[in-house]
C-alpha cells in the first residue's frame, strides 16, 4: 500500500557539488538543490520542515557529510532520504566514491566513499531509506556523466528504495544552458505536473517507470532502480494529474468512499505527521473546507475545519475531529484506527509534558531586585 511519510519523523540529506579544483564544473547542481528542498517542503509532497532538511552544497571534507548523514540516520524514525549531485567517480576495485570539490580520479581519499553512506543507513534507526544519486561515475566534460552497468547494484541498500542517473555514457545528462542536470530536472517536472493516467500518489516504483519512459523518449539515458522489501510504494508526494475513476465529483455515500485510497493513520508517529495526514484526507476526498462543513450537517464549520488543520498541538477532545474525518467520506472503521492514533499520541505528549524539568521563574519582587543590583554594578563601572 502506497504512502507518505511523517514529516515529523522523516529526514533528508541533499548533498550537491558544483564546484571542483580538478573536474569539470556541474553548475545546474546548485539549483538541483534548491529546487529539490523546496520540494520536499511543498504539503503536496513530505512536508518537511526546515530543520529537518539539511542541504550540503559543495561540502569540503567527507567527514562534513558524513555527520549530517549519520544524524539523520538516527534521528529519522520513518523515512530517511539521501541525495547527491554531482560528479560519481570508480576506484580502481570498481567501487563507487562521491567527489567532493578537491577529488580527484582513481584516488578515493579525495572523494566520499559510497559504502560510508550505506553503512550509516544500515546503522540508523528509520524503517524505510531512500537514495537518489545524479552523478557522473566516469568523471567526463560537463553534460556527459556516464559509468559501468552495475552501479546500482554496488549502492543498493536493505531496505531502500534505490534511484540513480543512467549508467551508459550519453551526453546531455547535465545539459549545458539547462537550469537543471536532466535527470532532476524530469523528477522536479514529474513532482510538479504529475503522471497522467498515473496512481493517487507518485510511489518511487511509478516514478522511476514513468522518468525511465520519458527520459528515454527525449534521447537521454534512462534511470536505473533497485527496490528492497516495499521501497517502491513510499510515494513522493500527491500525483497532480490523478483522475478518480469516478470523476472529479466527490463520493455521495460510505460505500463509495471506502474505494478511495484513504491516507492511513497507521504511519503516524508524530503530532506532526498526525496533521499532516489529516490534512491529506481532505484532498483525498476532494471537497473545500466548505464542502466539508455542509457535510457534517453543521457540526463543524469551514473556520473550524482550517484552525484543525492548521493546530500545531493535539485537540484535548475527539469530536470535531471524529466529524471532521465523517464528513469527507472516512469509513467509520478507519475513522476509529484514528481514534487511537490521537489517544496514542495524546498520551505520549502528556507524559513528555510531564517529564520535562519546571524551571522556576522568579517572583517580581526578584526580578525589579536583580535589575537594580546590575544597574549598580554597570553605574560603578562606568565611574572606574
Amino acid at each position: 500500500m502506497s504512502a507518505l511519510p511523517d514529516p515529523g519523523a522523516t529526514r533528508a540529506v541533499l548533498i550537491g557539488t558544483s564546484r571542483y579544483d580538478h573536474l569539470e564544473p556541474l553548475p545546474a547542481v546548485s539549483n538541483n538543490l534548491t529546487a529539490l528542498a523546496a520540494a520536499l517542503a511543498e504539503p503536496s509532497s513530505w512536508g518537511l520542515p526546515p530543520e529537518h532538511c539539511v542541504t550540503l552544497s559543495n561540502p569540503t571534507t567527507a567527514e562534513m557529510t558524513m555527520a549530517a548523514v549519520r544524524a539523520a540516520a538516527e534521528q529519522a524514525r520513518d523515512t530517511v532520504l539521501v541525495y547527491f549531485a554531482g560528479h560519481g567517480l570508480v576506484d580502481p576495485e570498481h567501487d563507487l566514491y562521491l567527489a567532493m570539490p578537491q577529488s580527484r580520479q582513481q584516488q578515493v581519499e579525495t572523494g566520499l566513499p559510497y559504502r560510508w553512506l550505506r553503512q550509516a543507513l544500515l546503522t540508523g534507526r528509520a524503517e524505510r531509506c531512500v537514495v537518489i544519486l545524479d552523478c557522473c561515475y566516469s568523471g567526463r566534460a560537463l553534460g556527459s556523466m556516464g559509468g559501468p552497468a552495475d552501479l546500482a547494484d554496488q549502492a543498493s541498500v536493505e531496505g531502500t528504495f534505490l534511484l540513480a542517473a543512467a549508467a551508459e555514457t550519453r551526453p546531455a545528462l547535465a545539459p549545458p544552458g539547462e537550469p537543471f542536470t536532466a535527470f532532476t530536472g524530469e523528477l522536479l517536472d514529474t513532482l510538479q505536473m504529475g503522471i497522467p493516467h498515473g496512481p493517487e500518489l507518485l510511489e518511487f516504483g511509478a516514478l522511476y517507470r514513468h522518468m525511465r519512459i520519458s527520459l528515454a523518449a527525449n534521447g537521454r539515458p534512462a534511470p536505473q532502480a533497485r527496490d528492497r522489501n516495499t521501497g517502491a510504494q513510499l510515494a513522493l508526494g500527491r500525483n497532480p494529474a490523478y483522475l478518480p475513476a469516478t470523476g472529479s465529483a466527490p463520493p455521495a455515500d460510505k460505500n463509495h468512499a471506502s474505494e478511495r485510497s484513504w491516507p492511513s493513520p497507521s504511519g503516524i508517529r508524530t503530532v506532526k505527521g498526525f496533521f499532516k495526514a489529516l490534512s491529506d484526507v481532505r484532498v483525498t476526498s476532494g471537497l473545500t473546507h466548505q464542502m466539508v462543513s455542509q457535510r457534517s450537517g453543521g457540526r463543524v464549520s469551514a473556520g473550524t475545519v482550517s484552525r484543525l488543520l492548521n493546530r500545531e498541538t493535539l485537540p484535548k477532545t475527539w469530536q470535531t475531529t471524529a466529524a471532521y474525518l465523517s464528513a469527507c467520506g472516512v469509513p467509520d472503521t478507519q475513522v476509529a484506527a484514528w481514534q487511537a492514533v490521537w489517544m496514542r499520541l495524546l498520551t505520549e505528549t502528556t507524559i513528555e509534558a510531564a517529564d520535562r524539568p519546571i524551571v522556576p521563574r522568579p517572583s517580581q519582587k526578584h526580578t525589579t531586585l536583580l535589575e537594580r543590583l546590575a544597574g549598580r554594578v554597570s553605574r560603578r563601572n562606568d565611574r572606574s
